[in-house]
């Protein structure tokens, strides 16, 4: 078997399963947000729900509308306060403590190796990072979770990614996934398992590997997941006191398909509008003018992605006439962009820095795009109107191409600066 489907056989309680069969399996974590914990509830109260199955197992983060930019979010905000405090859920994320959830609950210790979670979130494939089986439902699946402690899924079958060498300079995790997605389609993983493995995991930073996994569902997959190694162990190590199961995949375990990348060939890359399929090396595309420019998010606002974009940022200045807004994920990164000077480095260069949030992102606020204008983000999708009006476009790309196209005002390879 392979390393997903041993993780869904443990939850199952099965000895083997194989791709195709519908199974039930426990799980270990289920998240939601302000935004689908209140869409969750009526089917929870249907079901003659009062209590859940274990507080300590279910998660709220109120991080897309928070703090509340009107009317409406302030009342879904209000709605998920009341139900947390009524259940009394452990792990309750609000203002102070809230980050962008699929960047806080790693980064609390709340996601280990080997385990099975689901989020009424399409990003909480992000968790495969550590080389857990994580990924998005339907709000109604997630309150039949809350209410007994049980999914179902379809066992999907299993791509591998191997990856060889590694990435050359200003090339990161975000180019890898871009060139895979650019490579196979929006629906080349449908319902399948993207499984990374080869000399070339070692080379990539645990960031990296959260910014792939976290954009696996944008080629349509199941979930993406990363063998467990010295990188993940550290990184746990630091952040986490439970124990966890170590799964790996066997020498005969089956592959629908295996594709070979070499990381030191890869180049900066961006995804045009409208589809993140939509893929081109930013050398053949740069020039194009900007409005705004967006770093951040649960593909790019951990401090990695912050540290590469004041390395270009430093000593440098926004282009007159472009906006940069830089969302650091959580508290803590905020905390660690001060102390490190990056947050200095971005206002310095006239950038503006907000609170966690996904915000812009999905259209939410704190960025929102106007008729005819266009912006580079760090985000993960870029539909019509994805990031605001429906005639404005959004540029996926990695911290370097964005904060590179910041100082420029138009789309820059930050091997050119």
């Amino acid at each position: 078997m392979t390393i997903t489907e041993k993780i869904l056989a443990a939850h199952a309680g099965l000895d083997m399963v194989r791709p195709g069969e519908l199974i039930q399996a426990r799980i270990d974590l289920a998240l939601a947000n302000d935004i689908t914990l209140p869409l969750a509830l009526p089917p929870f109260r249907e079901a003659k729900g009062t209590k859940v199955f274990d507080p300590d197992k279910i998660v709220v983060v109120l991080d897309h509308f928070n703090p509340a930019k009107d009317i409406q979010s302030a009342e879904m905000l209000a709605e998920a306060r009341r139900f947390a405090q009524e259940v009394g859920l452990t792990h309750f994320y609000d203002i102070g403590e809230m980050g962008i959830e699929h960047v806080l609950l790693p980064e609390k210790g709340l996601v280990l190796p080997g385990q099975l979670i689901i989020g009424a979130d399409s990003h909480t494939c992000t968790y495969g990072a550590l080389s857990a089986f994580s990924t998005g439902v339907g709000s109604t699946d997630f309150a039949a979770a809350m209410l007994t402690g049980d999914c179902w899924f379809k066992v999907p079958q299993t791509m591998r990614f191997e990856l060889l060498g590694q990435p050359r300079a200003w090339v990161g995790g975000k180019d890898l996934i871009l060139h895979i997605i650019g490579d196979i389609g929006v629906d080349g993983a449908l319902y399948q398992a993207m499984e990374f493995s080869g000399e070339g995991v070692g080379a990539l930073a645990m960031s990296d590997r959260f910014t792939v996994t976290n954009m696996a569902v944008e080629a349509g997959a199941k979930n993406g997941i990363f063998p467990f190694d010295d990188t993940t162990r550290t990184f746990v190590g630091d952040n986490q006191s439970k124990e966890y199961v170590v799964f790996e995949s066997d020498d005969d375990a089956d592959y629908v398909q295996t594709t070979r990348i070499d990381l030191d060939r890869l180049e900066p890359l961006v995804a045009l509008p409208f589809s993140p399929e939509n893929v081109r090396p930013v050398s053949e595309v740069k020039g194009v003018r900007l409005d705004q420019v967006v770093i951040g998010s649960c593909t790019n606002g951990r401090i990695d992605d912050l540290r590469v974009a004041a390395s270009i940022l430093r000593g440098r200045k926004v282009a007159q006439g472009t906006r940069l807004i830089v969302i650091p994920a959580t508290p803590s990164i905020m905390l660690q962009a001060m102390a490190e000077g990056i947050a200095q480095d971005i206002i310095h260069a006239g950038g503006a820095i907000s609170t966690p949030t996904c915000g812009p992102c999905l259209g939410g606020h704190m960025g929102i795009l106007a008729r005819g204008e266009r912006a580079v983000s760090t985000t993960n999708r870029n539909f019509v109107g994805r990031m605001g009006h429906p005639e404005s476009e959004v540029f996926l790309a990695s911290p370097a191409v964005a904060a590179a196209s910041a100082v420029a005002g138009v789309l820059m390879d930050p091997r050119d600066l």
